[in-house]
């Protein structure tokens, strides 16, 4: 490689390196701000599902009509992934779990509500019906942003056009790891929602500690009728979980995306490092053979 190709190449990998020190400054500032808002509400949501366990594993919860199973394979999944790239495996496990998930029934049982760009083109390119889609949703998730998706979901599942609902995102368990993640929305399964409860302490940090199952058995006193309360808490409660998902989503994109851009800035660097060893060695023969040449020139002379 002539050594100006080699300078060009240089100074072409030290400005990407620019870039990605850059993207991954800002994704560093955005992580940390996701890791707090989704570990502050990982107390309440388990707090509120440790409620819904307690009230749908009795007999009322057992017979209300968004815990009962039905037969059929008429499903709706909730998908949730980001709308950019440059973040490592994050939406890509996500989808793989979606294609596990159309891997056990014809795609034509399916329909889709999508949340980010990169679900939206997945459901696009392999025939999902899309009957939602949310782009540009914003890094500061708020209860209002699931309200539509909620009521889409219970209307379906209500209305029987859906006998299953299933939510699909990257579950935050640290800023180097991420899980993709399936949960039942419904019918409504106590043992979905113990498994749910269980995968929503963190590993370290500030909430670790918190207890992730119910120690004891609470009794509660259910006014006016354990239906009408039923009737109101359980769809709090879904648009609680579809919530926590975004949430996790939001972090679990973040975070991979500082990491990418990390170790893109890394191999930059390296990449420079080589290359400047190469432009040296090109530099150092191209004096040699200069210096060859003169000397041979004035032996010439003298000859």
């Amino acid at each position: 490689m002539a050594l100006k190709q080699v300078k060009n190449k240089i100074i072409s990998t030290k400005k990407t390196g620019q870039v990605t020190k850059a993207m991954e400054s800002v994704s560093a500032v955005k992580m940390r701000k996701s890791q707090e808002r989704a570990f502050a509400g990982r107390p309440y949501a388990h707090a509120a599902l440790r409620i819904l366990s307690q009230l749908a594993g009795s007999q009322d919860g057992l017979n209300h009509p968004l815990a009962k199973s039905r037969a059929g394979d008429k499903r709706l999944l909730v998908i949730v992934t980001s709308d950019k790239g440059l973040a490592g495996s994050v939406n890509s496990a996500v989808l793989k779990k979606v294609e596990e998930a159309l891997a056990t029934a014809d795609v034509s049982s399916y329909e889709a509500i999508c949340v980010g760009r990169k679900a939206v083109d997945f459901c696009k390119r392999n025939n999902v019906p899309v009957i939602h889609e949310y782009t540009n949703v914003r890094d500061d998730v708020v209860i209002d942003d699931v309200t539509d998706i909620t009521k889409a979901a219970l209307e379906g599942f209500a209305s029987g056009d859906y006998n299953h609902v299933h939510v699909i995102y990257q579950n935050f368990l640290s800023t180097f790891e991420q899980e993709p993640t399936k949960r039942q929305l419904l019918p409504l399964d106590p043992a979905e929602v113990h498994y749910i409860m269980r995968g929503i302490k963190p590993k370290t940090g500030e909430f670790s500690d918190f207890v992730a199952e119910p120690t004891e058995k609470t009794v509660y006193t259910v006014e006016p009728n354990p239906e009408q309360v039923l009737d109101t808490l359980i769809p709090q409660l879904v648009e609680i979980i579809i919530y926590h998902a975004l949430l996790e989503s939001k972090a679990s994109e973040h975070s991979a995306r500082m990491v990418a851009m990390k170790n893109a800035t890394d191999k930059s660097k390296e990449v420079v490092k080589a290359l400047t060893i190469e432009y040296n060695k090109a530099r150092q023969a191209a004096i040699t053979a200069e210096v060859s040449e003169i000397t041979a020139g004035v032996e010439a002379m003298n000859t």
